[in-house]
């Protein structure tokens, strides 16, 4: 029986081995923390990314390794790719670690992305600042996630406290300035690449965040078919520059008809969530079968679907699952303010019956602001 291994322990690796287990497979996650929620399905190897015993004992065990956490240090993934084989590649890890790296790699491939600048001291930022102009965002070039990391600039008045909040870290993890984009909605592509370059994509899906972190997704999202076909082929042009295997997400800003990459995240995806009943073959089965080299499977939609993130704490349950399409995912977790603790999927036949639907939902929970404007994108 093949074991696949996973660094990272969270949501994303306990769906990864709920989708495997159809296929016969055994798993083993390694995480930095005893609590890690995978640990509730799958065996649990607790050690630092970077101690080479713990690292090993986890080579000794596992057939192939991938991830559910892209800030492991890709030193480790590339120690181990010495050993076993690690998909995606260490390189892939790295490019998408880094900030600077990834908005080079989008320029090299002709994907149009915001104005940025590589930031390494208070002099450089102020120079930026006076290129790009003013809003901008300071970020870090490496460990940000669901808006954290991040300072927005809103004049020239707040240099001062930007470089106070982030400036020391610009000798460590670097820091990078982007433009800001006034953007008319925020769109995903997620899509897998197999071991023998297959590629398939699924259906185009629009997000809205709140605070930085994703609110709702929902696919198909409604996109010209000239759309739809530069950012599928802006996430083919990645995949095989990094000769990539399984599972990605390019994050894309819409201004008008031009697609502005946001940034590529090297894994199974929030916004992919509705996969697992919205599509013919989930985003976690096809990344398994992609780093196996076995056969992809069918990306095609069943219906549409609307995927609702759960942040902090659980709502209940009942709203959802009284719904003929809803279905309910708790990721085993302490509620903690600004934890992803689970999510819901609600899946129709048609825009207005999935209006309905979240409509319902949103009144039932009382979270009608969540669902507002997806309703309004069906209406």
């Amino acid at each position: 029986m093949t074991t696949v291994g996973i660094l990272g322990g969270g949501q994303l690796a306990r769906m990864m081995a709920l989708a495997g287990a159809p296929l016969g497979l055994r798993f083993l996650v390694m995480d930095t923390v005893a609590d890690a929620c995978a640990g509730q399905f799958a065996p649990l190897i607790v050690g630092d990314w970077r101690d080479e015993r713990a690292l090993s004992e986890f080579a000794s065990r596992v057939d192939v390794a991938t991830f559910d956490f892209e800030n492991v240090p890709a030193e480790s993934a590339q120690w181990l790719a010495q050993r076993i084989p690690v998909f995606p590649s260490p390189r892939a890890l790295a490019v998408a670690q880094d900030r600077l790296a990834e908005k080079t790699l989008f320029r090299e491939l002709d994907i149009p992305v915001p104005e940025f600048a590589d930031i390494t001291s208070r002099a450089d930022l102020d120079a930026a600042i006076a290129r790009l102009g003013t809003p901008c965002i300071l970020k870090t070039r490496r460990l940000g996630y669901d808006g954290k990391g991040q300072f927005r600039i809103r004049s020239a008045a707040d240099t001062d406290a930007a470089w106070a909040a982030l400036g020391a870290q610009a000798g460590t993890v670097g820091l990078i300035l982007e433009g800001f984009v006034s953007f008319d909605r925020e769109l995903s592509v997620v899509a897998v690449r197999g071991r023998d370059g297959e590629f398939r994509i699924w259906p185009l899906t629009e997000n809205w965040h709140v605070d930085g972190v994703l609110s709702a997704s929902l696919a198909p999202a409604t996109v010209d078919a000239a759309t739809a076909a530069t950012a599928f082929e802006y996430a083919r042009r990645l995949a095989e520059s990094l000769d990539y295997v399984g599972v990605f997400a390019l994050e894309l800003f819409a201004c008008g008809d031009v697609l502005l990459a946001n940034e590529l995240a090297p894994r199974v995806h929030n916004s992919g969530h509705w996969t697992i009943e919205g599509s013919e073959t989930s985003q976690f089965q096809n990344h398994l079968r992609a780093v196996l080299g076995l056969p992809l499977g069918d990306t095609r939609m069943v219906g549409l679907a609307c995927m609702l993130n759960w942040i902090g704490q659980m709502p209940d349950s009942a709203a959802v699952l009284r719904e003929p399409g809803g279905h309910w995912h708790d990721y085993g977790k302490e509620p903690r303010a600004g934890r992803k603790v689970g999510h819901a999927t609600l899946r129709a036949d048609s825009r207005g019956a999935l209006a309905e639907v979240l409509e319902r939902v949103g009144q039932a929970l009382q979270r009608p602001a969540q669902v507002a404007p997806v309703v309004a994108k069906l209406r």
